[in-house]
């Protein structure tokens, strides 16, 4: 009877991480960052009807890069808990941290022991009624949770997309300003982006019940001139 290859625990986690990291690194990137009156979320992303960034809930925003199908799903199942959970409860007590614990157990898990991770990374952003209650959560394809502050870059690219929003970034800026931060950000120097080329939305503090609202068109076009 042949005997199946050893393979060290440390190595076979690396190689599913390092596969994992390869599917991401192949999305176009996507930039989620602070501003004075919520949070925007921009991703080069040309397609009209295949988003990167959805609706969760009232207050909480999805956005995805890596592999759709994947991502995707997740999606899918955070509105659905979301809903369970506002339902049986109040809609008040559907906030991000507890749908990203979710989103991390269920990441984790694929990774430890399905035939191949998931390939792909989330940004589950959450705005409050004050700007010191917004939430930025970054969650990687292992399941690890990223509490991040200004703004969070996923995708292909990611670091160098890091360096040039860290000079670009600007605090409690205009919704006009951020968005430009970002797309100068995604854009670097060898790829100059049109507005057509982006998929953009906010959570904005509106008064409202539903924060979520995506910026085109003629909107979106206003906001490079």
């Amino acid at each position: 009877m042949n005997m199946p290859y050893y393979v060290p625990p440390e190595q076979f986690m690396k190689d599913r991480a390092d596969y994992a990291r390869k599917g991401i690194a192949r999305g176009r990137a996507l930039v989620a960052l602070q501003y004075l009156d919520g949070i925007a979320l921009v991703s080069e992303n040309p397609s009209a009807t295949l988003h990167k960034i959805s609706e969760i809930y009232d207050r909480i925003a999805f956005a995805g890069v890596g592999k759709y199908n994947e991502f995707d799903q997740l999606r899918v199942a955070g509105v659905r808990a979301a809903d369970i959970k506002g339902y049986q409860f109040s809609r008040q007590d559907v906030d991000a941290r507890s749908l990203v614990n979710q989103y991390a157990q269920i990441l984790s898990q694929v990774f430890s022991e399905a035939p191949k991770p998931m390939e792909v990374e989330l940004i589950v952003a959450e705005t409050g009624l004050e700007k010191q209650q917004d939430r930025l959560f970054h969650v990687m394809y292992d399941g690890t949770v990223l509490d991040e502050h200004n703004f969070s870059v996923l995708g292909g690219d990611a670091d160098a997309v890091t360096e040039r929003l860290k000079s670009a970034f600007v605090v409690d800026a205009t919704l006009k300003v951020a968005i430009n931060s970002a797309v100068k950000a995604l854009s670097g120097p060898d790829n100059k982006l049109e507005y057509s080329d982006l998929e953009v939305a906010v959570l904005e503090r509106n008064g409202k019940r539903r924060c979520f609202r995506r910026i085109d068109g003629d909107e979106l076009n206003a906001m490079f001139s």
